[in-house]
């Protein structure tokens, strides 16, 4: 593998990688079983409400197709982020890291203009005139732009840590962390997204 030495600053040390599974990496997977079955149980109950009555049937905005192309793009960056670090590449893992921040932002500002599109089509997610159909669309989609919010924290986080000491360590454990959670958001909302299109 080539490295670009010019990216490599001064005073650079290189961790060993170990292949057990680190503690964290544990606890990270615990916890996004702990999202999957909250998510789970939210669907199946939106699956047991849609056979009541007065289920409103409507199609999502196109801008929620939009979104999800952005989120799919954003798990390319978020690999070639992971990738550049890991060749110790940082100018070039910094800015991978920054694009997969924004196109966070992006997909989240995305969703907002879904929910205002709704409205706008006289389908209320909230107050009396809403419909169990919109209400559980807002709840599901909003818990998981929460999460999807968490990430960009993290990825932020994890992109000023790697230059926040003049001696650079590179251990990838926390870049990986990161990687694994966002890969997981953005397989979450493919879920929901094909859920309510064609399952729901």
């Amino acid at each position: 593998m080539t490295t670009d030495m010019t990216s490599l600053p001064e005073n650079t040390t290189s961790l060993p990688e170990k292949k057990k599974l680190h503690q964290f990496q544990i606890l990270l997977w615990v916890g996004l079983g702990s999202i999957i079955m909250a998510f789970a149980g939210l669907t199946s109950a939106y699956i047991v409400k849609k056979s009541q009555a007065n289920w409103l049937d409507f199609d999502l905005p196109n801008v929620f197709w939009a979104s999800t192309a952005i989120i799919l793009v954003s798990s390319f960056t978020m690999q070639m982020a992971v990738k550049k670090y890991k060749e110790q590449q940082l100018n070039q893992y910094q800015g991978f890291m920054t694009l997969t921040a924004i196109l966070g932002v992006v997909f989240l500002i995305m969703q907002y203009q879904g929910f205002i599109t709704l409205e706008a089509n006289n389908i209320a997610l909230t107050g009396p005139r809403s419909n169990s159909a919109g209400s559980f669309l807002l709840v599901i989609t909003s818990f998981h732009m929460l999460h999807v919010l968490g990430g960009v924290v993290a990825l932020v986080i994890v992109a000023i840590s790697a230059f926040s000491t003049k001696t650079k360590t590179y251990n990838a454990l926390p870049v990986e962390l990161a990687s694994t959670y966002w890969h997981f958001v953005d397989i979450l909302w493919i879920y929901l997204f094909v859920f309510f299109n064609w399952v729901g």
